[in-house]
């Protein structure tokens, strides 16, 4: 494995990859350290400074991403840590 799989992701970095989207709608490939890649939506809510400080951010898995444009129940995503990030992809 490449040693940047490694790294432990900062808030500005995310949020710097965050903004090159096209789309601000347009889900993104997670890759973590310690499990499986998914591909999800990073939600804009309410305590998403809060959260963001911390490094903690709201994401809707690609399973319930038309559920959630659909019926916009911010339930449906979980907090993940952005330190448990090694690479955010545009897809």
């Amino acid at each position: 494995m490449a040693a940047d799989q490694y790294n432990n992701m900062r808030t500005e970095e995310i949020e710097k990859a965050l903004s090159k989207r096209k789309q601000p709608s347009s889900p993104v490939q997670i890759r973590f350290k310690t499990r499986p890649a998914l591909k999800g939506l990073f939600l804009h809510t309410k305590d998403y400074e809060e959260l963001s400080q911390k490094n903690l951010w709201r994401i809707v898995s690609e399973m319930n991403i038309d559920i959630y444009r659909q019926s916009g129940d911010e339930n449906l995503a979980r907090i993940f840590n952005g330190t448990e990030f090694t690479k955010l992809e545009m897809i």
